[in-house]
């Protein structure tokens, strides 16, 4: 019988990171110091309100203040501009996130960048990007952060190990090859112009998917013993949700693999979290 993956159960890690913190956040409670997070929606778009709530109820269940702010879909940008201007103001608050996407009508970029990187728990924040980029990182972007912790569950050393990753977005690609390049990892990013790109993938040590395409790496790809993570998540023709790879069959060479949910998504929250109250910790110098 074929030898299958360890499942790197993102659920389980997500779990362990709420309870550190929820300890870490009493501690600091008894010092006098609540983390705030404040919330803003725009408009109703129903993805991002299920978003909300989430992120809402995590608060709740480590101790974090969490602050929502909800404006009409119809609102100008200048509203949304002097909400976030008065979130930075406001020393209760310690991080502020904007729920995307954005209305049509707004620059989310130009929205984003009037966040305080202090505040910025996103890690989106050109100077928090900068700071990754010289190996010096503020508050990092959520999901590769997380990705890290799931790495560093396997017990594995990326030093000296080819890390490929597919995909160069802002959000997920990028922040992820400085973070295993701090690691001494060799990275590779590749992305939709990458010639020969099996080719690549089956050198990969530690192998991070993240192009959004409903099981685009096959298992052949994978290089025997490889740690694959998968932060895909897409909808199947059947309808079932399905990640960037082929999971059954790189399951069979793989030493360690994250599924599709359950393994990276559960991660991004609890990596919010533990941004909040490293905000909240060095705006009051605990």
């Amino acid at each position: 019988m074929a030898r299958k993956a360890q499942i790197i159960d993102g659920k389980k890690i997500s779990a362990e990171v709420r309870a550190e913190l929820k300890a870490e956040v009493a501690a600091i409670k008894a010092k006098g110091l609540i983390p705030g997070l404040a919330v803003v929606l725009v408009g109703e778009n129903p993805a991002s309100q299920i978003y909300v709530r989430n992120k809402t109820k995590a608060c709740e269940e480590v101790g974090i203040k969490s602050l929502q702010h909800t404006l009409p879909g119809t609102a100008k940008e200048e509203e949304l501009i002097s909400l976030i201007r008065a979130l930075n103001a406001d020393s209760g608050v310690h991080g502020i996130l904007v729920q995307l996407p954005l209305p049509a009508h707004m620059d989310s970029d130009s929205v984003l960048d009037l966040i305080s990187p202090s505040k910025d728990v996103d890690g989106f924040h050109p100077y928090n990007m900068g700071r990754l980029m010289i190996g010096n990182a503020l508050l990092q972007p959520c999901t590769p952060y997380g990705i890290m912790r799931l790495l560093d569950s396997t017990g594995t050393d990326a030093s000296g190990k080819n890390a490929v990753i597919i995909g160069r977005s802002n959000i997920v690609g990028k922040p992820m090859a400085m973070m295993l390049l701090k690691r001494n990892a060799t990275v590779t990013i590749c992305h939709s112009k990458t010639k020969d790109l099996p080719e690549k993938v089956r050198e990969a040590d530690i192998l991070v998917a993240a192009i959004g395409r409903d099981r685009f790496v096959k298992g052949d790809w994978i290089k025997e013993g490889a740690i694959v993570i998968d932060v895909g998540m897409n909808r199947a023709p059947d309808g079932r949700l399905t990640g960037d790879v082929d999971f059954e069959a790189a399951s069979l060479r793989a030493s360690h693999i994250t599924p599709v949910p359950g393994g990276v998504g559960p991660m991004t929250i609890a990596m919010l979290l533990k941004n909040t109250v490293a905000a909240a910790r060095k705006a009051s110098g605990l």
